[in-house]
């Protein structure tokens, strides 16, 4: 290492500052999070400083600092903007005995700054020793991703108890062993999932065993997870971190293989999907495996695509577990309804064609269908289907025959989100034809509606991501029959 890496305690010490813009703004804010008293030297102040002028520890001098101003400072820092005014306030630091970082000029620095993740009081800092803090922001910026907000309540709840521990447990290693269970046990599992005072019960329970030298016997748990679509960064940030945890993982069909390689490699994987008409492994069998893997202690991913409470019967399996008593975590995952009419470049509601949206699933529990065909040929809404790619043709010709327009365009968005998405746009007179032509293998999302039509002015201003943009290069195609 050519730094040492420490983190240094500045609260209530006086830390000084040169400079008005926004890199100055940005040391002084970071020094005040710290609890530092913070002066600022600058002529003017830029509105960067606007929401930070007015914390109780914040001075605002309007000239350039002088020696006597940093002598008992602990900490400058120099950003104005100006080579030679940052030579000059290093000198006066050094000339202090004050360590000094200078904004953009590593070589004139005691100390640097590093890109900092902050889930008070968990902080995390990470640094390239100057060479590249754009790199460092990068790296910031994924563990920004996967580190949640709740950690730092977390932490502060292990702090509390760590004394009473203490008393009960006299060895370290018993202590480090008890710690791990319950950061990575159902206490972690129930804090972090908002449910902070069942974490505090558990933590009791388990002290009081670990006291008495007794077993917990634990409970498992089921996380109902949406996995989105298909395009991997569309997963939440809660998604991928129980997708980490899980012990055994039930998935589905329409999973993309790029998801399902994000949970952790050691869960064992099964695969429950199901075809239109012939289910694989039935639903019941389904929820009777969470529910019997969960009893034996493990925590259960049911990995679903899309979002588990749009035709994703996460509604019927939280049923059965909540009867069953066993604990669940629902993580919402986007629909396959924003999620690829989004990336098709069709907006599902817009105040020129559709001031309501409905969904509606292709097929039902007993097979048939029975739909409110009066609801959905109303204008100036538009409707999506969800798994009808099978009975589009009897579904068009249903919606005319109960009064639809013919001419009412139609969109289908085949393998949305993913690498191979293909979008073919029609009428509701012609898709079905244009459907058959393009051999759409699903699964597929229908969307009805005058907001088809701005298909063509959207995209390609619209680049999703990792799915690539909607141009021709990155591999989607489109059908188009005038509409």
């Amino acid at each position: 290492m050519e730094q040492l890496p420490i983190f240094f305690q500045i609260k209530g010490k006086p830390v000084a500052v040169a400079g008005g813009g926004t890199v100055a703004a940005r040391r002084a804010e970071l020094a005040l999070r710290a609890g530092a008293r913070v002066s600022v030297y600058s002529e003017t102040l830029s509105d960067d400083f606007c929401a930070i002028s007015l914390h109780d520890g914040f001075r605002h001098v309007a000239r350039a600092p002088a020696l006597s101003d940093i002598q008992n400072c602990v900490l400058m820092f120099s950003a104005t903007g100006d080579a030679a005014a940052d030579r000059e306030a290093g000198w006066l630091a050094r000339q202090a005995g004050v360590p000094v970082n200078v904004a953009d000029a590593p070589d004139q620095c005691d100390f640097i700054m590093p890109s900092v993740v902050d889930r008070d009081p968990l902080v995390i800092a990470i640094s390239t020793g100057g060479a590249s803090p754009v790199f460092a922001r990068m790296i910031r910026a994924r563990l920004e991703s996967v580190i949640p907000s709740a950690y730092g309540r977390l932490v502060s709840l292990v702090g509390a108890y760590r004394e009473k521990l203490g008393a009960a447990l006299k060895e370290p290693a018993e202590r480090r062993r008890f710690w791990e269970r319950v950061l990575e046990g159902r206490v972690a599992d129930r804090f972090l999932a908002g449910h902070e005072a069942e974490a505090r019960v558990e933590l009791e329970r388990a002290l009081a065993n670990a006291a008495d030298g007794a077993a917990s016997q634990q409970l498992g748990e089921v996380y109902i997870v949406g996995a989105g679509p298909g395009d991997p960064d569309l997963l939440t940030f809660r998604a991928l971190r129980l997708m980490q945890r899980a012990d055994v993982v039930l998935y589905d069909r329409l999973l993309p293989h790029g998801i399902l390689n994000l949970v952790r490699r050691e869960a064992e994987h099964i695969y429950v999907g199901k075809l239109p008409d012939d289910h694989i492994i039935p639903q019941e069998e389904i929820t009777a495996r969470l529910i019997d893997f969960a009893r034996q202690g493990k925590r259960v991913l049911r990995l679903k695509g899309g979002d588990p409470f749009m035709f994703g019967r996460g509604g019927e399996e939280v049923e059965v577990l909540a009867a069953a008593g066993i604990p669940v975590q629902v993580v919402p995952g986007v629909t396959a309804a924003t999620g690829c009419a989004a990336y098709a470049g069709i907006p599902l509601t817009h105040r020129d064609h559709a001031q309501a949206c409905v969904f509606l699933t292709g097929h039902s529990k007993g097979g048939g269908l029975s739909l409110d065909w009066s609801a959905l040929v109303q204008p100036q809404q538009t409707v999506v289907i969800f798994m009808g790619l099978g009975k589009l043709d009897s579904l068009m010709k249903e919606f005319v025959a109960k009064g639809g327009d013919p001419k009412l365009p139609v969109a289908i968005v085949d393998n949305g989100t993913r690498p191979n998405q293909r979008v073919i746009t029609g009428t509701v007179e012609t898709i079905a034809g244009l459907t058959a032509q393009a051999e759409l293998q699903g699964p597929a999302i229908i969307i009805l509606g005058t907001v088809v039509t701005l298909r063509d002015k959207l995209a390609s201003e619209t680049t999703p991501g990792a799915a690539g943009s909607f141009a021709n290069e990155a591999g989607l195609s489109s059908i188009q029959s005038p509409v």
